[in-house]
C-alpha cells in the first residue's frame, strides 16, 4: 500500500540519517591536503606516510596510539585514486626508481583503528578514524591569485614577470600581436604554445609562480580553449577581436577551472602539509629563493577567508586548522645541517605563516625526507671535518659523496640578497645531486626509511587519534 511504502521510505531515511550521524560522531574523518610545487616530493611523501602508518616500526611517536591501519575504497568515486601500490613498488622493488609526480587531483582513504586513552581507554574498544589524503599540484593553488585580477591586470603583471625571467622572444611575440585583429584559432593556439613554452623554461630556471598553473599541468584540459589564451598589452575589446576572445577565455578559466577546484577539493580540507624544495631553490640561486618566498605567501593566502568574496562564501567558516611547512630532501644534507635547513624554511615562509596564524591555524616548520636515499659520513678536507652524504646518482647509478655547502645559521644571510635581487650567492655555492632510491629499503613490520616522518604525522594527526 501507499502508506506502507511511505513508512518504509521514512524508516530508510531515518536509518540513513542515523548512519550519517553515527559516522560523524564515532568514525570521524580527517581530510589531509598534500601539496607543493613541482619536484617537492608529494607522491613520495604520501606513499611513505601510508606505508609507515600501516607498518609502524619506524614511527615511534604514533605506534602506541594506533592498533591497525588499512586501505579502504575512497568515498569520492569521481576523483582518481592515488596509485599507492604502484608507487610503493617503484620505490622499494628490486630496481627502485622514482614514481611519476603529481599531475592532477587524486585521493586515498586510510582507515586507522585507535584505542582511546585515559581512564576509560581499557573499557572501550578501538574506534576508527578515516584519513582521506588529497594530493593536488601546488601550481593549481597559485591560480587563486587570478580570482583577484581581471584580464588586463593579469596581462600587465604577466608581461612584467616575462621580462624578469628574460623571456625576450616570448615578449616580442606577444607584443607584436594586433589584439584588434579578428580572432583566428590557429593564431591563438600558436601564441598559447609559445607562452606555455616560456612558462616551462622559467620553471626550469627556478621560477615558482608560473600561472596559470594548468598550462604546466593541464590534465584532461590539454588543448581546450580554456588553456588557449595569452597575456596581451592593452588588449582590444571590440566584438570578434583576438583581444576580446583572449579575455573571454581567461574569464572562463577562472570560472570553470579555478573556482570548481577550490569548491570541490580545497574548501573541504582539515589539515595541510606544504612540501618545499628549499635545496633546489638554493641551487638555482637568489632569484629562485625569492620567487619561492613570494609563491609561498601567495599559496598560503588561499587558507585565509576574506581574500576574495568567492572564497569567503565558499569556506563559510571552515578553515584548515593545522598547516605544516616541510623542507624535503633533508637526506641530501648531513644531519648536522638539518637545524639550519629548518630555520631557513621557517624564515622563508614567515610571511605566509603570519597570514595563516592570523586566521587561527596552528603552523609548524621542519625538514624531512619521506624516503631516505643516502648514508652519512665525515671527511677531512683542508684540515676541516665535513659532514657529507653518500648515495647512488640518478643519472649514472654510480655512488658519490656530496658536500652541498654550508648553510648559514642566520637565514637572513640568504634571504637578504634574495630580496635585493642578487644574481648569485656572494661567497658560497649550494650544490645538489639527484639520488636514486636505495635498494632493499623495507624490513618486516616497518615502512620505508625516512627522516622525521613520524614527527610530521604527530603534528598533523596525533590530536585526532586520541
Amino acid at each position: 500500500m501507499v502508506v506502507d511504502r511511505v513508512a518504509d521510505a521514512l524508516l530508510r531515511g531515518v536509518e540513513g540519517l542515523s548512519d550519517t550521524v553515527s559516522g560523524a560522531l564515532f568514525e570521524p574523518t580527517i581530510r589531509l591536503g598534500v601539496t607543493g610545487l613541482s619536484r617537492a616530493g608529494k607522491t613520495v611523501f604520501i606513499t611513505s606516510l601510508v606505508s609507515n602508518l600501516m607498518e609502524r616500526g619506524r614511527m615511534p611517536g604514533l605506534s602506541s596510539k594506533i592498533e591497525a591501519a588499512f586501505l579502504q575504497p575512497q568515498p569520492n568515486d569521481t576523483v582518481a585514486r592515488f596509485d599507492y601500490e604502484a608507487h610503493l613498488a617503484a620505490l622499494t622493488g628490486a630496481t627502485p626508481h622514482w614514481p611519476e609526480g603529481t599531475r592532477s587531483v587524486s585521493e586515498l582513504r586510510l582507515s586507522i583503528k585507535v584505542r582511546p586513552g585515559g581512564l576509560l581507554g581499557g573499557l572501550q574498544g578501538p574506534r576508527t578514524v578515516h584519513l582521506d589524503i588529497v594530493d593536488y599540484p601546488g601550481e593549481w593553488v597559485l591560480d587563486l591569485a587570478l580570482l583577484d585580477l581581471d584580464y588586463a591586470a593579469w596581462s600587465r603583471r604577466t608581461m612584467e614577470r616575462l621580462a624578469a625571467w628574460g623571456a625576450t622572444d616570448t615578449l616580442a611575440a606577444l607584443r607584436g600581436v594586433d589584439s584588434a585583429a579578428s580572432h583566428s584559432e590557429p593564431t591563438a593556439q600558436k601564441l598559447a604554445q609559445t607562452y606555455t613554452a616560456a612558462l616551462h623554461a622559467a620553471r626550469a630556471q627556478g621560477a615558482q609562480d608560473c600561472t596559470p598553473g594548468r598550462f604546466l599541468l593541464p590534465g584532461d584540459l590539454a588543448g581546450s580553449p580554456a588553456l588557449t589564451f595569452v597575456p596581451l598589452d592593452a588588449p582590444a575589446m571590440t566584438r570578434g577581436s583576438l583581444g576580446r576572445e583572449m579575455a573571454r577565455r581567461y574569464d572562463a578559466y577562472r570560472a570553470r577551472v579555478v573556482q570548481p577546484f577550490f569548491r570541490d577539493h580545497f574548501a573541504r580540507l582539515d589539515r595541510q602539509i606544504i612540501l618545499i624544495d628549499v635545496l633546489g631553490a638554493l641551487h638555482s640561486g637568489p632569484r629562485a629563493v625569492d620567487e619561492l618566498r613570494v609563491a609561498m605567501a601567495d599559496l598560503l593566502g588561499a587558507f585565509k577567508p576574506g581574500r576574495t568574496a568567492f572564497l569567503t562564501r565558499l569556506l563559510m567558516g571552515r578553515r584548515v586548522d593545522k598547516v605544516l611547512f616541510a623542507a624535503t630532501k633533508a637526506d641530501h644534507l648531513h644531519h648536522t645541517q638539518h637545524a639550519q635547513l629548518t630555520a631557513l624554511t621557517s624564515a622563508l615562509v614567515q610571511e605566509a605563516r603570519t597570514r595563516v596564524d592570523f586566521s587561527g591555524a596552528k603552523t609548524h616548520a621542519m625538514s624531512i625526507a619521506a624516503l631516505r636515499t643516502t648514508s652519512e659520513e665525515m671527511r677531512t678536507h683542508e684540515g676541516r671535518e665535513l659532514g657529507v652524504v653518500r648515495g647512488r646518482l640518478l643519472d649514472t647509478g654510480k655512488e658519490a659523496a656530496l658536500y652541498p655547502g654550508l648553510l648559514p645559521t642566520n637565514p637572513d644571510q640568504l634571504l637578504n640578497p634574495a630580496r635585493s635581487g642578487a644574481q648569485a650567492w656572494l661567497d658560497a655555492e649550494y650544490n645538489i645531486m639527484r639520488f636514486q632510491p636505495a635498494p632493499n629499503s623495507l624490513r618486516l613490520g616497518a615502512g620505508p626509511p625516512h627522516i622525521r616522518m613520524d614527527r610530521a604525522a604527530e603534528f598533523l594527526l596525533a590530536d585526532r587519534l586520541r
